[in-house]
């Protein structure tokens, strides 16, 4: 009955030929599959945190999404192997059932819901931000208490009113430069009387029991419409974020062609010290924040049930989405970059304000409907993520099959499962500050990448024949170089995102040895 208990590959293949009314619905093919990965990649990263990303590495933030996309390419390169070998749902929680044991399947697994569930549910918040956007070109608003939650709709309020005050304070201070930012940064440290009052004004948020209540409606309301269209079937999932990923993508090229005509390449810097005015180490803390960029990739490799040829198209949609969105990646940072002097560079809206700033408040807009888009997809392929990892635990005994694991007889979908795991992104979304929650993200992704990597090692050594479509190049070296690569940048995340990490992993431990270890199949059939 031990808890490295591991599930034959003879029996996952078996589990992967499984055909009926009970299993999932294969349709994808290679272009569904490599739509899903820039659906989930492409997003609130490149159109959001690239600003904040300059601010560590400058005009290096290009080297940033280099070194960030190496990582990933790295485990890429390793999930790839995987995913053609064991074609099932589930990605690296499989994978890890088949080569490390079920306590660090389960570790995977539980650590997924970081990447997937939350990650989610701070997409939703972002794409709430972007919303409101929207309606304000056409003049619309949101009372603020329906706008965010509670905290965040109180820290809007007080930096709206900071922006006014800074304003007032020194009328020379420019919208959206770091001057004007630092201000505006002082006023809300220094929470005057004043401010505060202004702030509770301007929410104006409705009370109970005498407490003041926000909630994100628009976050709350495209959860609902996201978990709507997955619970309808994969087809209409994949079609629905393949229109979308074509809109979001003309977008990108869009900002890249008209965003080269203003570039001054002096923005660049003509040395090193002027490119990464903070060093490697700048470059490399860029990497780590901006590295939510890439986070989705890997969820192509969840999907794997519902590929109609799994061996040779999950490789190609795992590594082409990923080499595609680091190319338009590095292209962007160019053309921001070169269009702004780093440390002037937006951090809120980096790109539409680039653009807004020389007038081109048509382009301005075009940017904004594009990471509408964008964020849409991203949400929908990491929910679609969420609900196929915990499929496949609920399968194997780990959670509660009848809730997790069930299929719907006409749309061959998880559908409780995806109900359950959409509202609880719903609720977190609409409810909850999640800035702290997006760092735990990319930790989390960070540590399965980690694993997976040590995985392939594994495997190679205890299943060398095993027969492999796709065979990570150049092992161990490529694993060796993502452990790495991805290590170094949990290590730039900080020891306050490790410790939140340790607390994550720890509950998801009592879950285990509360629950899953008794009701495991697989402990089950080895004793």
């Amino acid at each position: 009955m031990s808890v490295f208990a591991r599930k034959s590959l003879t029996n996952l293949l078996k589990e992967a030929e499984e055909s009926g009314e009970h299993s999932l619905k294969r349709t994808l093919g290679p272009f569904q599959l490599t739509a899903l990965g820039v659906g989930a990649v492409i997003g609130a990263g490149i159109f959001v945190l690239a600003g904040l990303g300059a601010h560590y590495a400058g005009p290096g933030l290009m080297l940033s999404f280099v070194l960030s996309g190496l990582g990933c390419a790295f485990a890429a390169l390793c999930y790839a192997e995987f995913a053609a070998m064991i074609p099932l749902a589930g990605s690296a929680y499989t994978y890890a059932y088949a080569t490390l044991g079920e306590i660090f399947a389960w570790i995977i697994g539980w650590d997924l819901t970081l990447e997937y569930a939350m990650g989610a549910s701070t997409v939703s918040s972002g794409w709430s931000n972007h919303f409101i956007e929207v309606l304000d070109i056409f003049n619309l608003k949101i009372p603020l208490w329906l706008a965010y939650d509670h905290w965040t709709g109180l820290r809007t309020a007080e930096n709206l009113v900071a922006r006014q005050m800074a304003v007032a304070s020194n009328a020379s201070l420019t919208p959206g430069t770091s001057d004007f930012l630092n201000k505006v940064g002082d006023i809300m440290s220094a929470q005057s009387p004043e401010l505060l009052r202004r702030a509770h004004d301007l929410l104006s948020a409705p009370q109970i029991f005498g407490v003041e209540i926000g909630f994100n409606l628009p976050a709350f309301l495209i959860a609902l419409i996201i978990t709507a269209v997955l619970t309808i079937g994969i087809r209409e999932s994949a079609r629905f974020n393949t229109i979308i990923v074509v809109i979001k993508v003309a977008v990108v090229l869009f900002v890249i062609g008209l965003g080269f005509k203003y570039v001054n390449t002096a923005n660049w810097g003509t040395d090193w010290s002027s490119f990464a005015p903070f060093g490697f180490s700048g470059v490399g803390a860029g990497a780590a924040y901006i590295f939510f960029a890439y986070i989705g990739f890997d969820a192509v490799s969840t999907t794997a049930q519902e590929a109609k040829n799994p061996q040779r198209d999950l490789p190609i949609g795992i590594i082409a989405s990923l080499v595609a969105c680091t190319i338009l990646y590095i292209a962007v940072a160019a053309v921001l970059t070169g269009m702004v002097p780093w440390r002037e560079i937006n951090i809120e809206a980096p790109i539409a304000r680039a653009f807004l700033d020389r007038g081109l408040t048509g382009a301005s807009h075009i940017i904004t409907f594009g990471a509408l888009a964008g964020l849409t997809s991203v949400m929908l392929v990491m929910l679609l993520g969420q609900t196929r990892v915990l499929y496949s635990m609920a399968k194997d005994g780990l959670l509660p099959q009848r809730v997790f694991a069930e299929i719907h007889p006409r749309f061959r979908t998880p559908w409780k499962n995806t109900i359950l795991v959409g509202m609880l992104a719903a609720i977190v979304g609409s409810v909850t500050p999640i800035d702290d929650i997006g760092k735990m993200v990319n930790i989390g992704t960070l540590l399965a990448f980690v694993m997976v990597s040590v995985a392939i090692v594994i495997l190679r050594h205890i299943n060398p024949l095993q027969p492999r479509p796709f065979r990570t190049p150049w092992v161990p070296l490529i694993p060796i170089l993502s452990v790495l690569f991805n290590g170094y940048m949990m290590y730039k995340l900080g020891w306050v995102n490790w410790l939140r990490l340790i607390i994550w992993l720890v509950i998801g431990l009592v879950i285990y040895f509360g629950y899953s270890r008794h009701h495991s199949k697989v402990r089950a059939l080895n004793s």
